[in-house]
């Protein structure tokens, strides 16, 4: 809960206040209070894809290289790298001066192993690692990645910006199962988790790494000179989006990650605050069928419930028509290279539900429940939930909608029982734009089965397509695998994107240097 008691303010003359040098400033001054889009329950960002606990990653971690502000790939953790004319043998040269928050040095031996952490967990991290003979930690500053075959977007991998980021951690953090969390939380990056002061539901804490050198370059979107003007941020988790507004507007947290759109009205009125989009690509929200338990093993079925989706519907309700939104009929986000709109003809607006009942009952809908799992107190995922439950229901289905917090949902999407024990067929969510360009970075079109996404839809056909986009020398090529992918999922979807939108953030106007980006980074961004 965020207090509403008046605070009082000591009043000092102006020439005293500007003199005052920073190390003087109040506690209050030096801590940035910002409310997440959601509950940070899980702290392990190879162990869960949730967001929060990626942008959670970002604050405490660190990659060995990362997309600058034009989506390139660039030297982060890494200083240097040189690779063997055969493409075979990769040596990547760590920058000196690398400490973790518990004051061991970072080593190549702990990027090693994190990297084989996250690469059996990660889609592009699974096609590298079926690629690589060995990885090695032939000195403390020195990684080697021996090839068995050339891996032309290998630096795209250890540079992804996505669901499981390739963070680095200790070793014997990273020796974990990547199917068990971890839970102390200690890496390389600007800020420590004060763990002692994390209550999930409530707060969590962060606290400047003293010991961290940043590039001597600019900050670049994930990229370049990681500057912490803060010497704590503190994380409030306020689940109603009237009272975060609230405790904005009255000063108690300095920071929303992403606002209501209908509440925006009244925050741009407000000349002590700033609201803006997140950043120029936007998010997508989608709905995700788990392919193991009926009714959704049935691929004629998932088709089939094409007819009855209505994107319009869909952003209507999280959007409220007071922030940009499109409709994309594409599976990867619309407006980028590559990306176009395949599955256009599936999806009609509004949809001719008679027609999607009798497409149901001929694929074989023989009336099972359909279990839709929604989070209360999640507002830009919420509607989606209700909205699929009325639509599937007026097409002839079975509807189960059960209400939970995000996090139950996060700790239940990993359950692969049939509903009857506690399962599920369907949830939704959402995902930023950039986390979904390319083939192989999209999890939500993998066919990885068992090793992939939530849902687990296995496609070998596709799999074959992204191993042949690795390779892709041309636009053109490139062009045919894009289509040629898209083709295959909207035959049988495991993902139905249900439209795109440009989601905003606010903050108090006396901060500076926010990066234009879906994930609220700790760096930068300063007070004044």
């Amino acid at each position: 809960m965020i207090s509403t008691r008046r605070r009082t303010v000591l009043a000092v003359p102006v020439a005293a206040a500007l003199a005052r040098p920073a190390w003087a400033q109040s506690p209050a001054t030096r801590t940035l209070r910002l409310v997440p889009q959601a509950d940070l329950a899980n702290l392990d960002p190879i162990w869960t894809p949730a967001a929060v606990t990626n942008n959670h990653g970002y604050a405490i971690f660190d990659t060995l290289y990362a997309l600058d502000e034009r989506l390139l790939v660039r030297p982060q953790m890494a200083e240097s790298h040189l690779v063997t004319d055969d493409r075979l043998i990769w040596t990547i040269r760590l920058r000196p001066g690398l400490v973790f928050h518990d004051g061991e040095p970072v080593r190549a031996r702990d990027c090693v192993a994190s990297l084989l952490r996250w690469s059996r967990r990660d889609g592009f991290g699974q096609m590298l690692a079926r690629a690589t003979e060995v990885w090695e930690a032939p000195d403390d500053r020195t990684i080697r990645i021996r090839l068995k075959t050339p891996f032309p977007r290998l630096l795209e991998a250890l540079g992804k910006r996505s669901i499981f980021t390739p963070f680095i951690m200790p070793e014997r953090l990273a020796q974990t199962e990547p199917t068990r969390q971890v839970t102390e939380m200690i890496g390389s990056g600007p800020y420590r988790f004060i763990r002692s002061e994390w209550s999930s539901g409530n707060r969590a804490v962060y606290a400047r790494h003293e010991a961290y050198v940043p590039r001597d370059e600019p900050a670049s979107l994930l990229a370049g000179g990681k500057r912490a003007h803060f010497d704590r941020i503190e994380w409030t988790i306020i689940p109603d989006a009237s009272t975060a507004t609230s405790a904005l507007l009255r000063g108690e947290v300095d920071w929303l990650e992403q606002t209501m759109p209908d509440l925006n009205p009244m925050m741009t009125r407000n000349r002590q605050l700033r609201v803006e989009p997140l950043d120029q690509y936007g998010i997508l929200s989608f709905l995700r069928f788990n392919t193991l338990v009926p009714p959704f093993d049935n691929p004629a079925l998932r088709r089939a419930v094409l007819g009855a989706i209505d994107q319009d519907a869909y952003m209507q309700a999280v959007t409220g028509g007071n922030i940009r939104w499109q409709r994309c009929a594409s599976m990867f986000p619309c407006g980028v290279p590559f990306s176009r709109e395949v599955g256009a003809p599936l999806l009609q607006s509004p949809p001719d539900l008679a027609k999607a009942r009798e497409a149901i009952a001929a694929a074989g809908y023989a009336g099972q429940r359909v279990v839709i799992m929604n989070p209360s107190d999640f507002a830009s995922i919420a509607p989606l939930g209700e909205i699929t439950a009325d639509a599937l229901a007026k097409a002839g289905m079975t509807v189960d909608l059960q209400t939970m917090d995000w996090g139950t949902l996060v700790q239940r999407r990993a359950s692969r029982s049939p509903v009857e024990a506690g399962g599920w067929n369907v949830f939704h969510s959402w995902a930023p734009a950039t986390s979904m360009m390319t083939p192989a970075f999209n999890d939500y079109v993998r066919g990885l089965g068992a090793g992939g996404y939530f849902g687990w839809y296995e496609n070998p056909r596709i799999e074959a397509m992204i191993g042949d986009w690795l390779n892709a020398a041309t636009d053109e090529a490139q062009q045919a695998i894009y289509d040629a992918v898209q083709a295959e999922t909207w035959a049988a979807p495991p993902t139905i994107m249900l439209g795109q939108y440009f989601p905003t953030t606010a903050y108090r106007g006396d901060l500076t240097g926010r990066i234009p980006t879906s994930s609220p980074l700790p760096w930068n961004i300063r007070r004044g």
